[in-house]
């Protein structure tokens, strides 16, 4: 029972596409809108064992989906529609958060057939698909994925995102209905107690943790690496990363081309503090970001910070403060910014310390999650 004055306790679902998101970049939302009295259930493929324990630690019912991650079939997509709209009229949800596109294109058509009441995307990212680009299948994924968007947008109550520059882009391409209301939170936010501030090596290291794209800028570290490690052969130049499916994906030739230029390729790495607290610098030089959570995850640890001055990855960098933005698909503008805190020592400690102020003024998880909370009518 609500007291009197108090905001009713609602049910809510939450819908992901990659079971492990759940807890890693969606715990602390669960998390808080239990500790406010509502019934959380998690929607995600194929959710573990240990995900579903971990769900059920946070207060919240896991719920395994079908939800294929690798494209979108028409008549797969259709299927999970229909499946998705079952499982929602069963859990009756006053309100459906939904994240990355499949989530929310999917889940969006789902939830009005459900008749819930409020569809709320959370847009983590524009994608392969809206990356600029001519190849004939990004120019073809942009096209569905703006008219699956549009959709998606016109059954939603609110939209969150995570940088202005993808408001602002998706308002630009007329997928936001008039009248949308629309709110800009600091990423997914980071665990700030589990991601504690570490001293700063002595020795000068790089770190780049990202999945195998083309996008993630690894092309651009590779070939940077190979002119550093010519001047600096003792320079730690470290990648942290795991090969993925999307057209975009990185071959395992290229793989060894890195490593042949001086990377040490580490492979996978479900628990990645350690490599953070090994390096001095951390590199992200994406194409495009919506907040990238690697990025925030260092800043914690206290970190420097190269990444490039494109949309998600510039909101992490206060140039010349907490780190140094570069060129978009620009080797040489990363080789500079490297050589950098080479040359310079005590750059990376002044500059991490920067960071972690930041990651606590800025992208605290429990203030990104109160934040989501306010603009939804949850807190």
């Amino acid at each position: 029972m609500n007291m009197p004055g108090a905001k009713p306790r609602r049910r809510v679902a939450l819908i992901g596409s990659y079971a492990p998101s759940l807890i890693n970049f969606r715990g602390p939302l669960i998390a808080g809108l239990v500790e406010r009295g509502h019934e959380v259930h998690a929607l995600a493929p194929d959710i573990d064992p240990a995900t579903a324990a971990a769900v059920r630690a946070l207060g919240a019912v896991p719920r395994s989906i079908r939800l294929s991650n690798s494209s979108l079939n028409p008549l797969g997509s259709l299927r999970t529609i229909r499946e998705l709209r079952e499982t929602l009229r069963e859990i009756d949800p006053h309100t459906v958060f939904a994240y990355t596109i499949k989530p929310i294109v999917l889940g969006a058509p789902a939830a009005a057939r459900a008749r819930v009441p409020r569809f709320i995307p959370i847009v983590t990212g524009v994608g392969f698909a809206f990356t600029p680009g001519r190849e004939l299948k990004r120019r073809l994924s942009g096209l569905a994925a703006r008219l699956l968007y549009r959709r998606a947008f016109a059954c939603s109550a609110l939209a969150i995102f995570q940088n202005p520059d993808d408001r602002d882009d998706f308002g630009r391409m007329g997928l936001l209905p008039a009248g949308l209301a629309t709110a800009l939170v600091g990423g997914s936010g980071v665990d700030l107690g589990h991601f504690a501030a570490r001293p700063v090596p002595p020795r000068t290291s790089f770190l780049l943790i990202a999945r195998l794209l083309g996008d993630k800028g690894i092309r651009e570290y590779g070939e940077a690496a190979r002119r550093l490690k010519r001047l600096h052969p003792d320079i730690g130049i470290a990648l942290v990363g795991y090969p993925d499916q999307s057209p975009d994906a990185l071959g395992p030739e290229e793989i060894e081309r890195l490593v042949a230029g001086g990377v040490d390729y580490v492979g996978r790495m479900d628990d990645v503090r350690p490599a953070l607290e090994a390096c001095s610098v951390y590199v992200l030089p994406s194409y495009r970001e919506g907040t990238p959570r690697s990025v925030l995850e260092a800043m914690a640890v206290g970190r420097a910070i190269i990444t490039t001055d494109a949309p998600g990855c510039r909101e992490t960098v206060i140039a010349g403060e907490n780190g140094l933005l570069v060129k978009p698909r620009d080797a040489d503008s990363l080789f500079e910014a490297m050589l950098r805190f080479v040359e310079e020592p005590g750059l990376a400690t002044r500059m991490g310390a920067s960071s972690r102020r930041l990651a606590e003024e800025k992208f605290d998880a429990r203030k990104v999650t109160a934040d989501i909370l306010r603009h939804s009518g949850l807190d």
